[in-house]
């Protein structure tokens, strides 16, 4: 079978082309993919080409396919999986396999990073057999691809909650997950993943009482607190305040008196910035652990942490990146069930045609997820643009009439116009 795919060859090297899958295995799976979101990881590869740590072999004379945040559907299921899967069935991703090495150490071998026929900017894909020996193909039954696209972004926030942890005097155990029923800071955190954050602070099992959420841009904070408001929070016992500390002389003092005059239990920190760092450090209470969550690109950056904390008041600080396979199921469980709705985090939808362009210039477009429809040709543009593009085009008019009735959110209705009236690829 014939596939479209974006291939990368090296260095800013990617090119969309068409070539002819190998026909799979009995211990393979032929798969069509529907929808792709752009990660900045996918950015960094096109970045460092062969120098990536996840690349295992020569691009310019094997180039694989990119993207690794996919959803789509099972066309032909190899003999050696049949009695687990069927063609026909919805799948999403967990592209973290950890398959083991011959030392015994897990390597980082990752669809859209390690493989030449599996990856989510793609029409058709070949799932290779340590997908499935690693439990890495999951069965996904929400209403809408795009979803599952956002799975694994949303896993990442998910796993970052179950990493943080708490202890008490006297006792080597540490306690997982937020502080139950404390206090929480999500700082610098009303852009995408900051907005996945509130979600499930709001809507997961263990919740906080009291949220704080900061940024320093009045759109954004507007956006957030459209989205995720402090009456709904309210109805899942989550007391939530948005707050700009652009302007507010002592943030940290601020942010304590909003919180009954109490430091925090628990803070993330969403952006690579060093005052804001501190900030978080400074906002800690005893026993509280700050989560680093921004990834820097700067090998060198660093922030002041105050060591006396750590040592008498017991502060915390973890970092984590990317979510495993039971984060990705929770994910998946909980948009399906309707718990979580990471919508918010798209801001731009595509075809596949604009995957080149768009990856390499990812830092420097604004906004939030960059959705990708495989089998579709559209250019990239964003949802604020679907009104002003719909002026003088219908099928843009009507999709601006949908996020217009949605919040401007992107949403099953919009994802199914789509898929019906966008030209292909």
């Amino acid at each position: 079978m014939k596939t479209q795919a974006v291939r990368i060859y090296g260095q800013h090297d990617l090119r969309l082309e068409e070539f002819e899958l190998p026909k799979i295995k009995d211990d393979e799976i032929l798969a069509r993919v529907i929808s792709d979101s752009i990660c900045m990881s996918s950015h960094k590869l096109a970045m460092q080409g062969n120098n990536h740590k996840r690349v295992r072999q020569d691009l310019a004379a094997c180039p694989i396919i990119i993207g690794h945040e996919f959803c789509g559907e099972l066309v032909e299921v190899g003999a050696a999986w049949k009695s687990q899967f069927r063609a026909g069935d919805k799948f999403a991703i967990q592209p973290a396999l950890n398959v083991p090495g011959k030392d015994g150490r897990a390597s980082l071998w990752s669809p859209g990073y390690s493989y030449q026929y599996i990856g989510g900017d793609a029409t058709y894909i070949v799932i290779p057999k340590e997908v499935m020996e690693m439990g890495c193909l999951l069965d996904y039954s929400a209403d809408s691809f795009y979803l599952g696209s956002l799975a694994e972004p949303m896993s990442c926030i998910i796993g970052a909650y179950h990493a943080q942890y708490h202890t008490h005097g006297g006792s080597y155990i540490h306690n997982m997950g937020i502080a139950e029923g404390g206090s929480l800071a999500l700082l610098a955190a009303a852009g995408p993943m900051g907005l996945g954050a509130i979600d499930y602070a709001v809507h997961n099992p263990r919740k906080p009482k009291f949220l704080a959420v900061t940024d320093i841009d009045d759109a954004r904070l507007k956006r957030a607190a459209s989205i995720f408001s402090p009456a709904e929070a309210a109805k899942f016992g989550v007391s939530l305040e948005y707050v700009n500390t652009r302007d507010i002389a002592d943030p940290v003092a601020f942010l304590k008196e909003l919180n009954g005059g109490r430091l925090y239990d628990d803070v993330f920190v969403f952006a690579p910035v060093k005052p804001v760092v501190e900030m978080g450090d400074k906002l800690l209470g005893s026993d509280g652990c700050l989560n680093f969550f921004a990834g820097p690109t700067d090998q060198a950056f660093s922030a002041m942490f105050n060591f006396y904390n750590v040592h008498y008041e017991f502060h915390h600080v973890v970092g984590t990146s990317g979510g495993n396979t039971s984060d990705l199921k929770e994910s998946i469980t909980m948009m399906a069930a309707k718990q979580l709705n990471p919508s918010a985090l798209v801001t731009h939808v595509g075809g596949l045609n604009a995957v080149p362009e768009t990856t390499i210039n990812l830092e420097k477009i604004p906004g939030g997820k960059k959705l990708i429809y495989t089998h579709k040709n559209l250019p990239l543009t964003a949802i604020a643009d679907f009104a002003e593009k719909g002026k003088t085009d219908p099928f843009w008019k009507v999709l601006a009439d949908i996020a217009a009735k949605n919040n401007q959110l992107w949403c099953k209705e919009a994802e199914d116009y789509v898929l019906k009236n966008a030209p292909e690829i």
